[in-house]
């Protein structure tokens, strides 16, 4: 009994030490993977922390115009390294919005298990030609629980099916009510295909994840990046003077129809025809006799 005691004991102590290690562990790991996650620029959420999620990254970077061609190019190539298995450009933009201003785009359909990884690289690909992340969003649709909620559906579907066709081989029914269940039958396969359409869609979903990245320049200056203070200079100019612009145009839009109105009367009030019919009108105002004394 006193052996079996002491047994007990020590495994307790043993197990307790064992918690205070890991807990200990775990403890000294937490700095160094928050040290991690800042060093990246942002948390350090894996895809696999949330299965049967599908996700849509999108990233804006902001960088020189005279450098969004070759960035853009080497995100491209990045992508084509990857195969087309892994990783396919879906869409492209390049837009020359004003002189030296240029706004693009591109558009990836990725491996799942490789979109945030590429995304990072994307990022780096941008500081390296002096750019800034501006936006970074991650969404994400729970599609693992619609289709297990489509799968039960579909379950009780065939139940009730089956429950159909074997009330439909019983001897006794009418022509009426055998019509009925026929019809009932054909509506729940129609139900039950449904749900599978559903189902291929959201499997659709979770084998490829949507990556957007937009690209926008910093005013056209070459050589001038992200927080500079000339480009911000010029920037707050550009602006100051598209609003001074608008808001001469409006004022003119408003005042421009009174002022042509009024130069038209003005140009009818002296024409000939205007003269000479204010002049018999001060004639007869002359000719007009006076009044009697009372």
């Amino acid at each position: 009994m006193k052996t079996k005691l002491l047994a007990g004991a020590m495994a307790l102590v043993l197990a307790g030490c064992s918690q205070n290690q890991s807990e200990e562990s775990v403890s000294s790991e937490a700095p160094a993977v928050a040290e991690a996650a800042d060093a990246a620029g942002g948390p350090d959420i894996a895809v696999t922390a949330a299965p049967g999620v599908a996700f849509n990254y999108g990233y804006a970077f902001r960088l020189d115009d005279d450098r969004i061609a070759k960035v853009q190019e080497e995100h491209a190539a990045a992508c084509e390294t990857l195969g087309i298995n892994r990783c396919r450009i879906t869409g492209m933009t390049y837009r020359l919005v004003r002189e030296n201003e240029v706004e693009a785009q591109l558009q990836f359909k990725l491996d799942p298990a490789i979109a945030r990884r590429f995304g990072k690289d994307a990022i780096a690909t941008v500081e390296k030609a002096e750019g800034v992340l501006a936006l970074a969003n991650i969404t994400g649709e729970d599609v693992g629980s619609q289709i297990s909620e489509s799968q039960r559906r579909s379950a009780a579907i065939g139940d009730e099916i089956a429950r159909l066709e074997t009330r439909l081989k019983q001897g006794g029914l009418g022509d009426r009510e055998r019509t009925e269940l026929q019809q009932q039958i054909a509506g729940l396969r129609q139900q039950q295909g449904g749900e599978s359409e559903t189902r291929r869609a959201g499997e659709a979903l979770l084998a490829t994840t949507p990556m957007t990245f937009d690209y926008q320049g910093t005013g056209g200056l070459p050589g001038i990046g992200y927080g500079n203070p000339f480009s911000d200079a010029l920037n707050m100019l550009i602006r100051s003077g598209s609003i001074m612009l608008s808001f001469i145009l409006v004022l003119g839009a408003a005042v421009l129809p009174w002022a042509a109105l009024f130069a038209l009367l003005l140009f009818l009030w002296r024409t000939a025809p205007m003269i000479r019919v204010r002049s018999w009108f001060a004639g007869r105002a002359k000719a007009k006799p006076a009044a009697p004394p009372a």
